[in-house]
């Protein structure tokens, strides 16, 4: 019996569908909701310099906390907005790692994702 071989290609479409779907409900449901509290449209943002990981963090204490608002949900919209072409490329490396058993191709993305990695996280 032949094992079924993982369509990539629709992986990664649906990973990347996904993301963009979820992270348009988050920011849609973030600005309506602000938009219905305070008849303001728009938030103001000071994140110059600041990285993915900085961005979001703050606002994963205070859900954990209990404390949902507008602005977390526009937050975490943006954050999976900007986090989806990052599983992308783990999920591309997974899959030429342990699917295609390929050394170069797994070296290649893993080299990306390690550029990723330092500019959303570390930078």
């Amino acid at each position: 019996m032949k094992a079924r071989r993982v369509d990539v290609d629709a992986l990664v479409g649906t990973l990347l569908l996904s993301g963009v779907l979820t992270s348009i409900t988050l920011i849609a449901a973030g600005v309506v909701w602000r938009l219905w509290a305070t008849g303001q449209l728009g938030f103001d943002y000071e994140i110059a310099g600041t990285t993915v990981f900085g961005f979001v963090l703050l606002d994963v204490q205070q859900l954990l906390a209990g404390a949902l608002r507008p602005r977390l949900l526009a937050n975490l919209g943006i954050a999976i907005l900007m986090l989806t072409p990052y599983a992308r490329v783990l999920a591309s490396m997974l899959y030429f790692a342990i699917v295609e058993r390929d050394l170069a191709y797994t070296s290649f993305t893993g080299f990306v994702l390690a550029v990723l990695t330092y500019s959303l996280f570390l930078r």
